[in-house]
C-alpha cells in the first residue's frame, strides 16, 4: 500500500464512508487517485465494495495501532511574556478548557489513556494530572538548559506506536486515530520563514534553504514500532553530546536532508501552536489567562485598550526578572516583570528611591512607571541595543569610565547595601536545606573572615550599583551616535564603590589576569597594593553571595549551570590571593 491507500483505509477504519467524492473532500485527495487507491484496496481484500474495511485490514492495523502518547511540556515558554510567569503553556485556557485537559481528552477519545507527560518548568502543576487522568510524569531536570531531544531521550524506548506532542497544541478537530499505518510528522498548508521543510510530490518532507519558506510545522508526530527502533537509537546517540543540549527533537527524524517519516499535512485553521501571548488572544479574546496584571498596568499607563498592546515579544531571560517588549501607538517600551521568589531579594522601595536619586542626572532614562510594591517598570525601548562585550576594550574602558563618572558624583540615599549580612540572608532562604557544596561550612568561615580586613581598609561609602555587570552597560544608537547607559537599579545601596568592579569581573568570569587588567583600566594603572587587595576580597565575597543566591534560586527551580559554581570559586580562590597578600 502507499501513503494514499493508508490514509484511505485508515479513514475507513474509523468512520463510515459512503461514497469516493465524500473521501476525496475529507482526504484532499483527488478523485482520480482516489478512484485508483479503492480499487487497488478493493483487489488487495482490504475493503469491500461497501466500502468496509475488512478483517484483513482489522488485524493489519492491529501491527501500527497507537498505544500510547508521550506529551513534550518540560520547556519555560518564555515566548509566552507576560503569562508564563505564572503559568505553563500547558495550561493556558482557550474557550473554556486548558490546552493540555484538550489534549488527553482527544486522546481518550480515540481510546489511547497510556500517556506520559514529560514535564519540568513549574512541574508541580502537572501533578493534579495524575488524579484526574491517571496520567505518568517523567521530569526532566535540565529542561532550563535543554531542548526537547533531551526530554524525548529520557523515555526513548517507549516510541513504538506513540504519538509525540507538543503541550501547546489546540486542535479544532481531533487530530488522533485510533488507526495508524506508518510513521508522520504533521505540517500545515501555511508557508512559513521558520519552517526548514517543505512536502514533495512524494509527501516526504524535505530540508530547504535558511532564506526559503516551507510548510509550517505542527510538531505532532506519529512513530511506528519499525521506526521507533531507529529514532531510540539517534535520539540516544545525539542527546550523549552536549553540543546537542539546544537541539529539537525532530533532528532526529533527519536522514540525508529529508525526514525519515511522511509528511501529515492539515488545514492551516485545523491547528494553533499558541506560542505569544497574540496567538492565544487571536485564538480566544476572552480567555481567562489574558487578564495579566502586567497587561493591565500597561492599558492604564497608556489609556489604551489590551488588543492595542501589540508585538510583544520576549527578552532574554535574566538572572532577576523576566522582561518583555510590547508596542503601543507605535512606541516601543520595555516591561519587566520581577522573577521567583525575587519580593524576597529586593526591596521596591528602595529601588524607587535610588531612581529618585539618579534622575536626571544622565546615567539612565528615567522610568515610565515603576511600582515600588510588586516591582513592574516600564522603560523606553533604546534602538540598536547591545551590551558590553567583555572582551572588547573600547567597550570595557567606556564603562568603566562611567562608572567612574558615577561614583564621582557621590550620590546618597537612605539605606546601605550589606554584603555580609545579604550573605546571611541568602542563606537562610533555603530554610535549613544543605549547601551543595561539601566544604561549604569552610568556605564561608573564610569568606565571613574578611568582613575585618574590608571594615580596617579606608573607603567612600556613596550610591554605588551592585550589580554592575556587563549585561546592565547598553549601548544604544541615537542620532546617529553610540551612547551607553547603565540599568537595573534593584540592588542598589550606599556601600563602596569598589564593589562594582569586583561585580563586573565576576559576571563576567574574568581569570585573574582579566582582573588586573579591568582594574588598572578604572584606575588608570595607578591602583594602589592596598585597594587591590580590597577588591580581592570583594570578589571574593560577592562570589560568596551569588552562589548562595544561585542556591536558593535553584530552590525554586531555576538553575544558572556554571555560573553559580564559578561563582563559589572565585570565593575560595579570591579569599587564598587576600591571604597571601596579606601574609596569613
Amino acid at each position: 500500500m502507499n501513503k494514499i491507500d493508508k490514509d484511505i483505509l485508515r479513514t475507513l477504519l474509523a468512520e463510515t464512508i459512503i461514497s469516493q467524492r465524500e473521501l476525496s473532500e475529507k482526504l484532499d485527495y483527488s478523485l482520480g487517485a482516489v478512484n485508483k487507491s479503492i480499487n487497488n484496496l478493493k483487489k488487495e481484500g482490504y475493503i469491500d465494495s461497501d466500502y468496509k474495511a475488512t478483517r484483513k485490514a482489522i488485524e493489519d492495523s492491529r501491527r501500527h495501532k497507537p498505544e500510547r502518547a508521550i506529551i513534550l511540556a518540560a520547556g519555560y515558554g518564555l515566548r509566552m511574556v507576560p503569562i508564563n510567569h505564572i503559568t505553563p503553556k500547558a495550561f493556558l485556557e482557550v474557550r473554556g478548557e486548558a490546552l493540555i485537559d484538550r489534549i488527553i481528552r482527544q486522546l481518550h477519545d480515540v481510546g489511547i489513556t497510556e500517556i506520559v507527560i514529560i514535564v519540568g518548568f513549574m512541574k508541580e502543576r502537572f501533578d493534579c494530572l495524575i488524579d484526574k487522568y491517571g496520567v505518568e510524569l517523567v521530569v526532566n531536570q535540565d529542561y532550563y538548559r535543554k531542548n526537547t531531544l533531551s526530554s524525548l531521550s529520557l523515555v526513548a524506548n517507549r516510541l513504538s506506536n506513540s504519538y509525540i506532542i507538543p503541550a501547546d497544541l489546540w486542535f479544532e478537530n481531533n487530530p488522533f486515530n485510533s488507526h495508524e499505518y506508518y510513521s508522520w510528522y504533521m505540517v500545515s498548508d501555511k508557508p512559513s520563514s521558520e519552517s526548514d521543510v517543505r512536502i514533495n510530490r512524494k509527501q516526504e518532507l524535505t530540508r530547504i534553504s535558511a532564506d526559503a519558506s516551507g510548510n509550517t510545522m505542527i510538531g505532532l508526530s506519529y512513530i511506528t514500532n519499525p521506526d521507533a527502533r531507529v529514532l531510540k537509537t539517534k535520539i540516544e546517540s545525539l542527546a550523549k553530546d552536549r553540543r546537542n543540549d539546544s537541539l529539537f527533537w525532530e533532528t532526529a527524524l533527519y536522514e540525508n536532508n529529508k525526514m525519515t517519516v511522511l509528511a501529515n499535512l492539515i488545514n492551516d485553521s485545523g491547528a494553533v501552536e499558541i506560542n505569544t501571548y497574540e496567538q492565544l488572544r487571536d485564538l480566544d479574546n476572552n480567555s481567562n489567562h489574558l487578564k495579566a496584571d502586567s497587561i493591565k498596568v500597561i492599558t492604564e499607563v497608556f489609556n489604551c485598550k489590551p488588543d492595542e498592546i501589540v508585538d510583544i515579544s520576549v527578552l532574554k531571560k535574566g538572572m532577576t526578572n523576566r522582561s518583555f517588549l510590547f508596542k503601543v501607538r507605535d512606541e516601543r517600551y520595555i516591561m519587566r516583570i520581577p522573577g521567583e521568589g525575587t519580593e524576597l531579594l529586593i526591596d521596591r522601595y528602595n529601588e524607587t528611591k535610588v531612581y529618585g536619586a539618579i534622575k536626571g542626572k544622565g546615567l539612565c532614562d528615567d522610568p515610565v512607571y515603576i511600582n515600588p510594591v510588586n516591582g513592574y517598570k516600564i522603560t523606553k525601548y533604546l534602538n540598536g541595543i547591545r551590551v558590553c562585550d567583555t572582551n572588547d576594550p573600547d567597550d570595557i574602558a567606556k564603562c568603566m569610565d562611567l562608572l567612574k563618572s558615577f561614583h564621582s558624583m557621590k550620590l546618597e540615599v537612605d539605606h546601605s547595601f550589606d554584603i555580609f549580612g545579604q550573605i546571611e540572608f541568602y542563606e537562610s532562604l533555603r530554610n535549613n536545606r544543605p549547601s551543595m557544596y561539601s566544604d561549604y561550612e569552610q568556605t564561608k568561615r573564610d569568606v565571613m573572615s574578611l568582613k575585618g580586613l574590608i571594615d580596617s581598609f579606608p573607603k567612600q561609602i556613596c550610591l554605588t550599583h551592585i550589580d554592575a555587570v556587563p549585561d546592565n552597560f547598553l549601548f544604544y544608537k541615537e542620532g546617529g551616535k553610540e551612547k551607553l547607559q547603565l540599568t537595573d537599579w534593584e540592588y542598589s545601596g550606599m556601600q563602596d564603590p569598589h564593589m562594582d568592579i569586583a561585580m563586573f569581573c565576576i559576571y563576567s568570569m574574568y581569570d585573574k589576569d582579566k582582573i588586573d587588567r579591568l582594574i588598572d583600566i578604572y584606575f588608570e594603572n595607578s591602583c594602589t597594593d592596598q585597594v587591590r587587595t580590597k577588591i580581592y576580597a570583594y570578589i571574593s565575597a560577592c562570589g560568596f553571595l551569588w552562589s548562595n543566591w544561585c542556591e536558593y534560586k535553584s530552590v525554586l527551580g531555576v538553575e544558572f549551570g556554571e555560573y553559580s559554581i564559578r561563582q563559589y570559586r572565585y570565593a575560595k580562590d579570591y579569599y587564598t590571593y587576600v591571604k597571601q597578600r596579606m601574609g596569613w
